[in-house]
């Protein structure tokens, strides 16, 4: 696989994602055997939004590969509090790091760091925009929680407008044949009408309903996400949306003994946490196999790394190492 940097999940074709998922797999079922797979390598966190999951993830599956990591999670405290372009963060740090992996508010932050940066980037989540490593952590959640990819119902519920993770797991379920996907979501959250039309010229059946009892009785996936406030420009606007969509129990008796509820996390209130011990509710389960999606993703382009910009490949000496 000819991966450097990991912008966009488009960029990878469905037989590249499989292989992705397949090691993933394969990281799972015999972590010791990568135990040390990255030694001797550095990755840098450039986080410019707060994170605790994806940011945790990361850091996790660098020290499971026997890796370092060095980086912020708080501009405040760096040299962009006092003016520093991205250009010349990017630029630097990637000097220091034979990965960096960025979180920016700004969509296309990503991209454009690729372009300065002297070591691959991988992108963390770059505004309301894309969130490639959360989809690759849904596909691998997806492949083990219902054994497949294909001729899937999938509902997405709440915030379908800013929610970056939905937009990307549409773009990535669209490549797979039989999808077809349920929006369920206020007028004011629906989905932006460039994801609508790309599931149009995939020909894959979609439909918009405002409540999500009656959706879900025809579902294979739930994907639940959370209203972001910080996505609202008044408190106002968030009050309005908050709370409209809930899953509890009593609205799960109406879906199939075999759906499978997934959420990016973090949760507010729109899933009860009686759900939590249901064992549709996937979830929890999801974090677990997006730290081995993560593994593999950073091996896989680790590896790739002696061929990227010319550079000159290092002698292996570890088992597995990626480089």
């Amino acid at each position: 696989m000819n991966l450097h940097h990991m912008i966009d999940l488009d960029r990878l074709s469905v037989e590249e994602i499989m292989e992705l998922i397949g090691l993933a797999n394969s990281i799972r079922s015999n972590p010791w055997a990568y135990r040390e797979s990255c030694r001797g390598k550095i990755m840098a966190t450039l986080f410019y939004e707060p994170s605790t999951r994806t940011k945790m993830s990361f850091q996790t599956a660098m020290f499971r590969l026997g890796g370092e990591v060095v980086g912020f999670d708080n501009p405040g405290n760096t040299s962009v509090s006092k003016g520093e372009s991205l250009k010349d963060t990017v630029t630097v740090v990637s000097g220091y790091a034979d990965l960096v992996v960025i979180r920016h508010p700004k969509e296309g932050a990503a991209a454009a760091a690729s372009l300065y940066s002297r070591s691959p980037v991988i992108n963390a989540g770059d505004g309301g925009h894309l969130h490639p490593t959360q989809t690759l952590t849904d596909l691998v959640t997806l492949y083990n929680e219902k054994g497949r990819l294909d001729h899937l119902c999938i509902g997405l519920c709440g915030d379908l407008i800013y929610g970056r993770t939905v937009h990307s797991l549409i773009r990535a379920m669209i490549r797979f044949p039989g999808n077809s996907f349920v929006l369920i979501s206020t007028p004011e959250l629906a989905l932006p009408q460039y994801v609508k039309d790309a599931m149009d010229a995939a020909g894959c059946r979609w439909k918009e309903v405002a409540s999500l009892e009656e959706a879900l009785p025809e579902l294979d996936v739930l994907y639940m996400t959370r209203i972001q406030q910080e996505r609202f420009s008044s408190p106002e606007q968030y009050r309005r949306q908050k709370g409209v969509y809930i899953l509890d129990e009593k609205k799960l008796a109406r879906a199939k003994a075999d759906l499978r509820v997934l959420h990016p996390l973090p949760r507010v209130d729109e899933i009860a946490t009686e759900v939590d011990e249901d064992p549709r509710a996937a979830y929890f389960r999801q974090t677990v196999y997006g730290m081995y999606a993560r593994m593999a993703l950073i091996l896989t382009i680790l590896q790739n790394r002696e061929t990227w910009a010319g550079q000159e490949p290092e002698p292996a000496v570890y088992p597995c190492r990626c480089s």
